[in-house]
């Protein structure tokens, strides 16, 4: 059972504080939280549970904003863990995104959907489709209306459709003139790569992504060509295990609407679809740098929006570098952009130039890291294939279905 949750910020302010049970939680565990994270770094973020002289607490850290939950009764961490999961996506597709700024223009609507997901510490209603008939999401007509009558709830004053619905995530009398479902397979791929070139590690993070406008309550079935290659699969809750423990076939009665089917990984995959080969030598109070980028292995598809990114060394006074193809900008925090778009099929995008060193120090000690952004349409190159999609009972209406893949860089990183 959850005692109180609490937001803070980058700074530390206590952004939102909501207490859910009747024993109050005091703010000053905020400050012996922030006192934690400032004198342990980075470390401290990566703990989902920390326990402090009172109360034990649950971290997720989105997008600068830490959401934090208290406890002093034992509980599942997981739930805890998985709540705030929760709360942070249902904020980000709400809001649409996730800052301070959205947080404090919408503490009205932020406050009403803890309300409904959770009561008495105990989680409630956490589909995102189901609140949104509950809480209507924020725009501009809403908020102008609420400025000129004075009534700023956003709650609605019918119950959703869901609460009559045998299956609590879906509204019994859903009615569509065109009965379709799209399946979106999006993954980012992981990778390391050393100084030498040697691929240190390759994985693949995906997701299978739904939207789904279906008349009734369907039941459908998704199954793979290849499912033997997924691991640490995590289901939303209307998949059924058994039918996957046995058959590796997702059963399942969608919710209304988007949503994510399941997430996964695929392990130790053997090549990247792009090499980045970057070469610094430094002599004389300056490092040359040579940054080289092409395609490794042709997916098929266009690779597009191809970004290499890397922080100047603290020693760096100043920075000179051009690119025979896209464009680089340095920021004032000495973050570098090599902003790159689509690989040309003619020659090897290539970025060179001059790094000034501070005075006194000869040779460069402290190499970047280079994190590298790309896309590409239609294809998933983990390999997961889709075989079919059915719909198990037979129905009046035509079903429509459609299927589409994603592959961008996750962690994407070459050391120096």
């Amino acid at each position: 059972m959850l005692q109180c949750i609490f937001l803070l910020s980058d700074s530390g302010e206590v952004m939102l504080e909501k207490q859910l049970t009747g024993h109050r939680v005091d703010r000053s565990i905020c400050d012996w939280f922030w006192e934690q994270a400032v004198s342990q770094g980075d470390s401290f973020k990566q703990l989902p549970v920390v326990a402090s002289p009172t109360h034990y607490l649950f971290q997720v850290f989105r997008e600068g904003i830490t959401f934090l939950a208290c406890t002093q009764v034992e509980m599942p961490p997981l739930m805890g863990i998985e709540f705030l999961c929760r709360v942070a996506d249902v904020l980000n597709d709400y809001l649409g995104g996730l800052n301070e700024d959205l947080i404090k223009d919408n503490f009205v609507i932020v406050y009403e959907l803890l309300d409904e997901m959770i009561d008495n510490g105990f989680p409630l209603t956490t589909e995102p489709n189901i609140l949104q008939e509950m809480i209507a999401p924020p725009n501009i007509v809403s908020k102008m209306l609420s400025v000129v009558t004075g009534n700023s709830s956003n709650v609605s004053d019918v119950l959703p459709g869901a609460t009559a619905s045998r299956v609590p995530w879906r509204t019994a009398d859903a009615k569509y003139a065109n009965n379709e479902v799209y399946v979106d397979l999006v993954e980012e791929m992981d990778a390391i790569i050393s100084r030498d070139g040697v691929l240190v590690k390759c994985e693949i993070n995906g997701e299978v992504q739904v939207n789904s406008h279906i008349t009734g309550i369907p039941d459908l079935t998704l199954s793979f060509a290849n499912p033997s290659i997924l691991d640490d699969v995590r289901f939303h809750r209307c998949v059924r295990f058994r039918p996957w423990e046995s058959h590796q076939v997702l059963s399942f009665v969608p919710p209304d609407g988007q949503f994510k089917l399941m997430s996964y990984r695929v392990r130790k995959l053997k090549s990247t679809p792009i090499y980045v080969k970057p070469q610094l030598t430094s002599d004389g109070g300056t490092c040359r740098v040579n940054v080289m980028v092409g395609i490794r292995n042709d997916p098929g598809k266009t690779i597009d929006s191809v970004t290499v990114q890397f922080i100047l060394p603290p020693c760096v006074l100043s920075a000179d570098l051009t690119s025979n193809h896209g464009t680089v900008n340095i920021f004032s925090d000495k973050t570098c952009t090599w902003s790159i778009g689509r690989i040309p099929k003619d020659k090897a995008p290539s970025m060179t130039g001059t790094l000034v060193l501070e005075n006194g120090l000869e040779r460069l000690h402290v190499f970047p890291t280079f994190r590298v952004g790309f896309r590409i349409m239609g294809v998933a190159l983990s390999g997961l294939q889709i075989e079919k999609l059915d719909l198990l009972k037979s129905v009046p209406y035509r079903f429509y279905k459609g299927f589409r893949a994603l592959t961008q860089a996750g962690e994407f990183e070459v050391r120096s």
